[in-house]
């Protein structure tokens, strides 16, 4: 998602919940992303990730920014859509982990624990550093 304002350019990145992500900040952000199910086209499988993990409903037109490869092998790929004005409270889905480790206790986090609108150069800065190309196609196009 992304937004043109007075600075210019913006993005929408997330930041993952959790124990592991808490004090973590430059490079740790993300776009909204999640798997693929078997058999299910590519925008739609973007457009209900991004919807399960900030509640935010996607809209056309979409602008198709290819794919990345991370660091673990994982491809992403990426479509962006414009929304103006400031996103709603992100509310995510939640995962269950053992926390802490080796305590036989089981809790529950959001996948994502906070989204926001970071202009260009700052989202270099945030962004897990796999996903930056998406940032240089998105700035070529929109």
């Amino acid at each position: 998602m992304y937004r043109k304002s007075g600075s210019g350019l913006e993005v929408f990145l997330v930041h993952p919940g959790g124990p592991f992500w808490a004090r973590k900040d430059d490079g740790a952000w993300s776009i909204p992303k999640g798997i693929i199910t078997e058999g299910e086209d590519k925008l739609e499988a973007a457009k209900r990730e991004f919807a399960e993990e900030t509640s935010i409903s996607p809209s056309e037109p979409f602008i198709h920014l290819g794919e990345v490869r991370q660091k673990s092998g994982k491809r992403v790929y990426a479509w962006a859509f414009e929304r103006n004005g400031d996103p709603p409270q992100v509310k995510s889905n939640m995962f269950t982990i053992e926390w802490p480790p080796r305590s036989g206790r089981m809790s529950e986090f959001p996948e994502i624990d906070q989204g926001k609108f970071f202009t260009l150069p700052e989202a270099r800065q945030k962004i897990n550093q796999h996903q930056a190309e998406f940032l240089n196609r998105l700035e070529s196009l929109a």
